[in-house]
């Protein structure tokens, strides 16, 4: 995490390890990342580590022993949170393609979000999201409504400049 860079560095995870337990990696597919994060996340990670601190490792979520949580029990806390809120189909990693919408919604490029979910290339983020991006016919559309509505509307200081309509 740095805060005065607003900003998370995304350089490892845990998985489970094969033989049992847990290890800690890289993200899968070469996918480590810096994520810019907006005020609010960052004041509300601030609160968290003034309450909570950080265990050993560096681990900002941790078990009661300070270390890094198990990926099972971090799935069962979201199952309980979704079943307590009366939601059911949401995955964790739903939340994944939530903000990956979300960067597109907002007007995000395809190498912006590329770059936000460690996709190793545009082409998987276009693979998975590019129904989402307006099409030139929808660019289409909305600058023709713009330009019909900016033609249809009267204009403010009409009666001041033209006289009594």
């Amino acid at each position: 995490m740095d805060f005065l860079r607003r900003q998370i560095r995304v350089v490892r995870q845990v998985q489970r390890a094969k033989g049992g337990g847990l290890e800690v990696r890289a993200p899968k597919y070469g996918s480590e990342r810096v994520v810019g994060l907006p005020d609010g996340v960052l004041e509300d990670l601030a609160r968290h580590v003034e309450e909570f601190g950080i265990g050993a490792g560096g681990w900002w979520v941790m078990s009661i022993r300070g270390g890094a949580l198990p990926p099972t029990t971090v799935d069962a806390w979201w199952k309980r949170t979704t079943a307590d809120a009366g939601v059911s189909g949401v995955r964790l990693h739903t939340l994944r393609h939530f903000f990956a919408s979300g960067l597109i919604a907002a007007g995000c490029d395809v190498v912006t979000v590329q770059r936000a979910l460690g996709h190793s290339n545009a082409t998987t983020t276009l693979n998975t999201y590019s129904h989402l991006w307006p099409s030139a016919e929808d660019r289409t559309r909305a600058a023709a409504a713009d330009l019909y509505a900016g033609s249809t509307r009267p204009r403010a200081d009409s009666v001041r400049t033209h006289g009594t309509p």
